[in-house]
């Protein structure tokens, strides 16, 4: 001012002005009756506003008139700019047929008690994408910091030692931490103790079955709702299912139209592969190519037996794979079980699966809430009572790998819990 170099930010003001009237911090404190760290923490930008007595007493001091006593006054009232929190990873694609599942997942994070919250389910049902989602809404309507460790970034948890970076990185506002694909791993101690040291933080898990820990709010995954035998063909359209394998078919050709056979060919398709987002991204890549009838018709054959397509926005993997897997987690009363219910095409209630199943209704509960939590299983609408269905690709991969259910092994089978052999299939749904 006055000639002198130009400065932002009141602190290099008040820098500036005091070392124009060659006066130190202890002198400016003493002639504006103020402690000389207070000077200390203006000038360092410590104090973003200073209070409008304080900012007087040091115009006063500095014997500040005019225009220049106006722009100091002004630079004291200029606001800060506030700090973004930290924000999720970006989405790539919008989210089809989730609005319900977002708006439960943010209630948990944002509501009263619910500090470890684990979203579970099968691989490709859509676990990370409907996190991220949450984690954006929570973002945006709350305010907070959002920090996303991915599967095999586990290690930032504990850098440096004793996990005091995730620490201080969170501090003691509210903030969410998303731990994505916890099915590699957790350190349990660790979470404790990060849970316990930062009362306002809120994490949230994506796993393939509960971690098992105190205080953890289990949110079951299912796959995406699927036309019913009572849908309309006029609704066929609304139904998420049907809506996401949509949205991809017109990701490949903008401004697709379908006839009525073709919507119907495709409420079938999702039907017959359960709504599991990956399974239906994989089938709506290739109709680029094929019809959706003649690919129905592909796929009642052979369930596995398409590619993924060249070009996918989704986490490539092996559908096929994913199921195994999820079966070889189970107990073997629970691979029983579902062995069981997969010679039914019907969909079962609890007292119809205990009776064929010979065990007390307590028995078939607790395991019905086990395969029901890991994805397996379907509940099916009834105004009456509870009923479920397994998943059709689930049906089908017990019926390959395990033949009747009731019969002993056959020689080179496996006994239930050990690992599955992988079947030779055409072209199985890999990348």
């Amino acid at each position: 001012m006055d000639g002198g170099q130009p400065v932002s930010g009141f602190g290099e003001l008040l820098r500036s002005q005091r070392e124009r009237a060659g006066m130190t911090q202890q002198c400016l404190a003493d002639h504006a009756t103020l402690s000389v760290r207070a000077v200390r923490d203006m000038e360092a930008g410590r104090v973003r506003r200073p209070r409008h007595e304080t900012v007087r007493l040091v115009a006063d001091a500095l014997r500040l008139t005019g225009r220049a006593r106006s722009a100091f006054e002004a630079s004291a009232r200029r606001q800060a700019p506030a700090e973004e929190p930290t924000a999720p990873p970006a989405p790539r694609t919008a989210i089809v047929g989730r609005e319900r599942e977002t708006a439960t997942l943010a209630r948990c994070l944002t509501g009263d008690g619910d500090r470890l919250v684990s979203v579970v389910g099968l691989g490709g049902v859509g676990k990370t994408r409907l996190a991220l989602e949450a984690a954006w809404h929570t973002h945006r309507s709350e305010r907070w910091p959002v920090h996303w460790v991915s599967r095999g970034d586990r290690s930032s948890l504990a850098a440096p030692a004793g996990g005091t970076g995730l620490l201080e990185a969170v501090g003691d506002r509210p903030a969410l931490l998303v731990l994505d694909g916890a099915d590699d791993g957790l350190d349990h101690t660790l979470l404790d103790r990060v849970l316990h040291r930062r009362p306002g933080l809120r994490v949230l898990v994506t796993t393939r079955s509960p971690l098992s820990l105190d205080g953890e709010q289990v949110v079951p995954l299912a796959p995406l709702d699927t036309p019913g035998p009572a849908t309309a063909p006029s609704e066929l359209a609304d139904v998420p299912a049907v809506r996401l394998m949509l949205a991809h078919m017109r990701r490949l050709r903008p401004g697709l139209t379908l006839d009525p056979s073709d919507t119907l060919a495709i409420a079938g398709l999702c039907a017959h592969l359960d709504g599991l987002p990956r399974a239906l991204e994989y089938a709506a890549g290739w109709t680029l190519l094929e019809s959706p009838g003649r690919l129905t018709e592909r796929l009642s054959a052979a369930p596995f037996g398409l590619a993924a397509p060249p070009v996918t926005h989704c986490e490539r993997g092996d559908v096929r794979e994913a199921l195994d897997e999820a079966l070889r987690s189970l107990t073997a009363d629970q691979l029983a079980f579902v062995r069981l219910l997969s010679d039914s095409e019907s969909d079962w209630s609890l007292e119809e699966a205990a009776a064929a199943d010979g065990r007390s209704a307590q028995r078939c509960h607790q395991s019905l809430h086990e395969l029901l939590c890991r994805g397996l299983l379907r509940l099916t609408p009834d105004r009456n009572s509870a009923r479920f269905a397994v998943l059709n690709l689930v049906r089908t991969v017990c019926r390959e790998q395990y033949g009747t259910p009731g019969l002993a092994p056959m020689p080179g089978e496996p006994l239930p819990g050990e690992p599955l052999p992988r079947t030779p299939f055409p072209a199985a749904l890999v990348s």
